[in-house]
């Protein structure tokens, strides 16, 4: 199968919101009146991002969830997306298995493939994503003031869990390696719940090298330091309960180290003024996302940790860093 027979079958689709869409050098996209485009890309490397054996289906739609997760820091819309994907040879099955996980996602977001690119080489794919924000709505990185909480959506830490059970760092019993697995494989990109928070969040983030390393951006861009609660921030790990129960396994350092600093979670952190703690929760019913409410911004800068007797921690966390 050559390289144009290979994206007529697999990645060819009529789109609707797009004015054009995949066949020509370029795509043509046409934001709604009062709309900025909000543009983000992401690349997943075979042995750096994910392992060899690892599923098709999941793949594509990681591959696409990691970009919408951007989209969701920024309180864009989905509107379209583009492929770039090296591969080591022509698979049929493989093809069909990651353009159905990536496209069912696309379905649900309304999120278009209007372009990319295919070649050989190690298996590499790079989506570029499109979305759309009212004018001076987009949720940044530079907003957050002293005296604002800290939340964040979701759950943390399952992501790093499975990976450290796929790579025989850590046995798990079955049941859990499920748990933990799909929340690396496949993660829920939060869009409907950054798109609530237009108007009510003053900076916000995903959560993709890790909760203390992805809120310092924000904390850097603000110019401001916060102040991080650990025995609340310890219960965001879905499967706490079920580790509990396996002490002989994990220590509280070892989960609270996966909360924190796990990564690949993408769940958002955000920031909003304690007046919002209202318009938060509501925010939150509406996207059917969970929030939890894990510190406050200071004026100082700084990311501080405290334990429930308000005790600073001293231990440090090192979040994920691709060249570290």
């Amino acid at each position: 199968m050559g390289e144009f027979d290979l994206i007529a079958r697999y990645f060819t689709r009529p789109t609707k919101r797009a004015v054009l869409g995949v066949g020509d050098d370029c795509a043509l996209l046409q934001p709604a009146d009062g709309m900025q485009l909000a543009v983000s890309s992401d690349m997943l490397v075979e042995g750096r991002h994910f392992f060899a054996d690892v599923d098709p289906h999941t793949l594509g739609h990681k591959a696409l969830a990691v970009n919408l997760s951007d989209l969701a820091a920024c309180g864009a819309q989905p509107l379209a997306f583009t492929l770039a994907l090296a591969l080591p040879r022509v698979d049929e099955n493989w093809l069909a298995g990651f353009s159905r996980g990536m496209f069912a996602l696309a379905d649900v977001h309304g999120c278009e493939l209007v372009g990319g690119d295919t070649t050989q080489g190690p298996l590499n794919i790079c989506i570029t994503v499109f979305g759309e924000v009212p004018r001076g709505q987009a949720l940044l990185r530079s907003g957050a003031q002293a005296g604002d909480d800290v939340y964040v959506s979701g759950t943390l830490g399952e992501a790093r869990l499975a990976l450290d059970a796929l790579r025989d760092h850590t046995p798990l019993p079955d049941e859990l390696l499920a748990l933990a697995r799909h929340r690396l494989e496949q993660p829920t990109p939060r869009v409907a719940l950054g798109m609530a928070l237009r108007g009510i969040a003053t900076a916000a983030v995903d959560v993709s090298d890790g909760l203390l390393g992805d809120l310092g951006h924000i904390l850097n861009a603000s110019g401001v330091g916060a102040r991080i609660d650990t025995s609340i921030a310890i219960n965001l790990i879905a499967s706490h309960a079920q580790i509990a129960r396996a002490e002989r396994l994990f220590s509280y350092e070892k989960m609270l180290a996966y909360v924190l600093a796990g990564g690949d979670d993408y769940e958002l952190a955000f920031t909003a003024p304690a007046a919002q703690r209202q318009a938060v929760q509501q925010a939150s019913q509406q996207a059917q996302t969970a929030v939890t409410r894990i510190g406050q911004i200071e004026a100082a800068p700084g990311l501080r940790l405290h334990n429930a007797q308000g005790q600073l921690l001293e231990k440090r966390y090192a979040s994920f860093d691709h060249f570290a």
